[in-house]
């Protein structure tokens, strides 16, 4: 990821000006250096209302905050500062003990990851293993430099097939312009306290609220990546349990069922602090989108519902309050 950031000149500092520049150039030049072969949403093979050229299948929601959060000052702020904060401090721990994946190191994984890039229409980003005993994967960066981090234990539990959907679901971070965002968003929160006198409680939660349909969108890329929605039902199940074992026991429909007692259960808000939606929304959201027009058609079917209709459902399934 060299390169990712701007160097100060040689014996001093960017100026409070220059950073802006630097950061608001990077972060247009991401937004506009990202395109994909997959339909975009004002292709005729795509869904939803034009989005310049963004993929077809993200998720409504998602598309929209984005546009309001690229028009927001503050928006751009909370990039600015985050990446001050952390460009040397952050990316240099997470570097440093991980190892890159190559055709020679790691090779199951890079395949995998060369063919959801080619899913995506996507340059394969690079992978990094970290030394974890926690299954789990996530995507930082920003402009051309975004890369996955991948936990050492998901590469252990997971079939190549439950492998191929999580790392299609960090592409489609990558596919969807989600890094930069999401990367500070990251930073934000690990920073907690240090940045509150920065971020309003009402960012912090318009952030999380975007993340959370951010990740339905991603979601799809999984599903687009692995083609077979048990595979990804599976994959996202394993890592909500942590367990292969667990997975084993586990009875999906039961599970399910667990969204009727949530949606009737008050304690239902504290989800609006969280970055993910819950477990069962994703699972029924993507249960939907396998049902579309567009996934049929990407798998060389007829029919489906149109995706906008989707969208209408997937929405009343993710809400949080309502």
């Amino acid at each position: 990821c060299a390169g990712a950031w701007p160097q100060p000149p040689e014996g001093g500092r960017l100026s409070n000006t220059q950073v802006g520049e630097t950061v608001a150039g990077d972060f247009r030049a991401f937004i506009a250096s990202r395109s994909g072969k997959l339909p975009s949403a004002g292709d005729e093979a795509g869904a939803g209302e034009p989005s310049h050229g963004e993929p077809g299948y993200a998720y409504v929601s998602d598309r929209a905050t984005r546009a309001v959060f690229d028009k927001l000052v503050p928006m751009q702020l909370a990039v600015e500062a985050a990446v001050r904060a952390f460009w040397h401090l952050e990316l240099g721990r997470l570097l440093g003990g991980a190892v890159r994946v190559g055709p020679r190191q790691f090779p199951r994984v890079y395949r995998i990851t060369e063919q959801c890039a080619g899913v995506l229409g996507i340059a394969a980003p690079s992978v990094y293993v970290v030394n974890s005993p926690y299954l789990n994967a996530a995507t930082y960066g920003t402009r051309q430099h975004s890369f996955v981090m991948v936990h050492s234990a998901l590469v252990d539990h997971l079939s190549d097939a439950e492998l191929m959907s999580v790392i299609g679901h960090e592409c489609g971070h990558i596919h969807n312009q989600h890094v930069t965002y999401m990367t500070a968003l990251r930073m934000i929160e690990s920073l907690g306290g240090r940045f509150s006198a920065l971020f309003s409680l009402g960012l912090s939660l318009s952030l999380q609220a975007w993340s959370r349909r951010a990740e339905i969108t991603c979601d799809r890329a999984a599903l687009l990546c692995c083609e077979d929605l048990e595979v990804a039902t599976r994959a996202l199940a394993k890592l909500a349990l942590g367990s292969k074992k667990l997975y084993e026991e586990l009875d999906v429909e039961v599970f399910l069922e667990q969204y009727g007692e949530m949606q009737s259960n008050v304690g239902r808000i504290s989800e609006i602090f969280s970055s993910h939606p819950w477990l069962p929304k994703r699972v029924l959201a993507l249960r939907q989108f396998a049902g579309s027009d567009y996934f049929k058609r990407h798998m060389g079917a007829e029919g489906g519902v149109p995706l906008g209709e989707i969208d209408r459902e997937v929405e009343e399934i993710v809400k949080v309050l309502g």
